[in-house]
């Protein structure tokens, strides 16, 4: 049973807003309680062992709790763009998207929506859903949250972006980031503690991927992260070591943002992560920061 309680003075996430989401106010997510997507479709650009050949079934929430201010999908994080629907239609959403011959199906920036989520994942296994499920998020999100998805969620996708507090709190107005992350990913790594592959098509069906997106001139940040999360979960987690940031009309106001990471940064750092040990990761191309990587969010599949 969806409990729409948690919408109500809702402390979902970190902002601890008490904005009462039900009555159509908006919270700190800069969404009301009501179920707001902007694209469910086939997606190619995550990692191999989530996209696989096939896709993965990506399903966009409009909103978001971190609003950095180099947000890659602003157009929707910011509440702005998308679509209100029921959440019967989410999880026909799910069915549909299996029904493409998606890999999985894939909540991007899902937190704001977690009591719709587990609802409709329930409802949609009960109706043949298979699939396995992705928590595609920032790690900007209580531990609290994230234990209500046990038994839900199949493989977690977070993003860390910043050890430190005083860069988290330029970039995001979060200065708490750097505990608030590693709490979450502690508790997402309890719930999948050894990843798992399907030995057929090497597609992964449990696990976590803790995703780092490099900045510029962040390089040293970056490492920390690495060091931390190696030195915190060694081969039980993989790392996903991304150079694809895209300077957009929203960093120019931070002018040492307003560019692309260097093949030698990129380079150092992953080296440096080489150098601590890890196995378990996956890096990018060169060439790859491209706004192509940013889909329309015209509410395909919504």
């Amino acid at each position: 049973m969806e409990n729409k309680k948690l919408y109500e003075n809702c402390i979902l996430c970190p902002r601890n807003c008490n904005t009462n989401r039900n009555d159509g106010n908006i919270g700190a997510c800069m969404v009301s309680g009501k179920l707001k997507l902007a694209r469910a479709a086939l997606h190619y650009w995550e990692e191999p062992c989530i996209s696989g050949e096939a896709g993965s079934g990506a399903v966009f929430f409009s909103g978001c709790s971190l609003h950095c201010v180099f947000c890659q999908n602003e157009e929707i994080s910011r509440g702005q763009s998308g679509k209100e629907v029921e959440k019967e239609r989410l999880a026909e959403i799910f069915l549909e998207l299996q029904e493409k011959g998606a890999n999985n199906i894939n909540l991007v920036t899902p937190g704001q929506y977690v009591p719709h989520i587990i609802w409709a994942v329930e409802q949609a296994r009960d109706q043949g859903l298979k699939l396995p499920i992705v928590y595609n998020t920032s790690s900007y999100e209580k531990v609290e949250t994230i234990r209500r998805l046990q038994g839900i969620v199949d493989i977690y996708l977070p993003d860390f972006k910043y050890m430190s507090s005083d860069i988290a709190m330029k970039y995001s107005k979060a200065k708490d980031y750097p505990e608030v992350a590693k709490a979450a990913i502690a508790e997402m790594v309890r719930q999948q503690p050894n990843p798992v592959f399907d030995e057929v098509t090497g597609l992964m069906k449990r696990g976590v991927i803790v995703r780092q997106l490099l900045l510029p001139n962040l390089l040293e940040d970056a490492k920390a992260i690495v060091k931390y999360l190696y030195d915190a979960y060694g081969d039980n987690i993989y790392l996903s070591l991304m150079s694809q940031f895209t300077p957009l009309s929203n960093v120019e106001n931070y002018p040492e943002l307003n560019r692309k990471v260097s093949e030698k940064e990129y380079e150092e750092y992953v080296n440096y992560a080489i150098e601590l040990g890890v196995e378990n990761g996956f890096i990018q191309e060169e060439d790859v920061a491209d706004e192509s990587f940013i889909p329309h969010f015209d509410c395909e599949g919504v």
